[in-house]
């Protein structure tokens, strides 16, 4: 039975880098280069036209940035699965593809020995980082875990303590949020404490630390 060729558009601005990954892909037999481009925009195109199953994009091209790309064609619904190559070894940037839906993540430095497995693993339906940022990964894991069970201590507290809370995320101080809400400094103070005691934080103004820290989701 014939194999069922991967299609990929692969775009980088750096003619040599680009050629010799795209002879790098196409030494697997299963992969199929449909076209290679030197920037945002002609990538853009060309995702567009072929439709392909995976395109590789540097994150930072001429024209339009791998991740303008990335947010384009998802305004236009197209589905390719991407791969991002980056110089940049920055947590930021690596959360900032994630969030908006990319499958590959790998560095330029060792992108020609990580395509193969990359494409690999992104046409099976599964992520791929480059190993030795895959401690972000974790990291990123880790914070999820945490925004939940800091949305679960949020979800335990009464209304009226919501409101003091997006109150102090307002910097408004005790005094100000009593005047706000009708109630008296000292009531302020006392659901100050039960928010404390409910998110299970300590210490002097933990409670404006948390606000600081989760403002995001509350």
């Amino acid at each position: 039975m014939r194999n069922i060729k991967i299609r990929l558009i692969v775009a980088d601005d750096h003619p040599m880098f680009l050629h010799g990954l795209c002879q790098a892909i196409e030494t697997e037999p299963t992969f199929e280069v449909l076209k290679s481009c030197r920037d945002g925009d002609e990538a853009l195109r060309a995702i567009d036209e072929h439709r392909p199953d995976i395109a590789v994009l540097d994150m930072d091209m001429p024209k339009r940035k791998g991740l303008d790309v990335v947010k384009e064609l998802s305004r236009r619904n197209i589905d390719t699965d991407i791969i991002i190559l980056t110089m940049y070894d920055q947590e930021d940037l690596f959360n900032m593809a994630i969030d908006l839906g990319v499958m590959g993540y790998i560095l330029k430095d060792s992108a020609v020995a990580d395509i193969i497995d990359c494409v690999r693993t992104v046409a099976g339906g599964a992520q791929y980082i480059t190993p030795t940022i895959s401690g972000y990964l974790i990291k990123r894991s880790k914070r999820i875990d945490l925004s939940s069970d800091v949305r679960s201590g949020i979800s335990q507290l009464t209304t009226m303590q919501r409101k003091v809370l997006h109150l102090i995320a307002q910097n408004n101080t005790s005094k100000e949020i009593a005047e706000l809400l009708f109630i008296s400094p000292k009531t302020v103070e006392r659901h100050r404490s039960n928010i404390c005691d409910k998110l299970g934080i300590t210490g002097p103004n933990a409670l404006l630390k948390f606000v600081i820290e989760h403002k995001a989701i509350l």
